[in-house]
């Protein structure tokens, strides 16, 4: 296995990692489907898509969500689990900020950079009221980002790998077509 894929493999979860955390032990008795932890095109694919859709959609929980969705459309369930770090610490506000303007560009709003604390009576509003200003184009705009990210990572996942089995094969090929040529010309052969 060449030094990139392994690297990648070694920060993905393992089977025995999934299958202790306490968080998916109601999934555990539909886990053990082969299907599940298969390193396949679609099953990648798929995983790291639905990783993606719902660490974008949701903030908490993401994984056990993305891992029942894997389950249900048997998609490889630690590509699912891992790909769900597309939201972490750092990347949190940047996604979720660009998600808010991403919402009030649709909505047709102009996005404010901080929510206003008074209101036309003069008088102040709460927290509660700011967030619920923020929360429509917020939701929308995640749910657009999700969607588009997911079905992109899908599609781009599928490509990269259908090129690289091909460019495998063509590879192997030509390695077969120049040892069996060699043979061939060879007198002693």
């Amino acid at each position: 296995m060449n030094r990139p894929t392994s690297r990648l493999r070694s920060l993905i979860p393992t089977r025995e990692q999934i299958m202790a955390n306490r968080w998916l032990g109601w999934l555990r008795p539909f886990l053990a489907h082969p299907q599940l932890w298969r390193w396949s095109r679609r099953g990648v694919a798929l995983g790291v898509a639905l990783g993606i859709f719902f660490g974008l959609l949701i903030p908490i929980a993401q994984i056990p969500f993305s891992a029942a969705a894997a389950v249900l459309l048997r998609a490889n369930v630690p590509a699912a689990a891992a790909s769900t770090l597309v939201t972490n610490p750092v990347t949190f506000g940047p996604v979720y900020y660009a998600a808010y303007r991403l919402g009030s560009w649709i909505y047709g709003d102009t996005p404010q950079d901080e929510p206003p604390v008074h209101d036309d009576a003069d008088h102040e509003i709460s927290i509660w009221e700011r967030i619920s200003k923020l929360g429509l184009p917020l939701i929308t705009g995640l749910a657009i980002m999700a969607t588009i990210f997911g079905l992109l990572s899908y599609f781009v996942i599928s490509a990269v790998w259908y090129w690289r089995v091909k460019a495998k094969r063509r590879r192997m090929v030509r390695y077969y077509q120049t040892r069996d040529g060699r043979k061939n010309s060879d007198p002693q052969a």
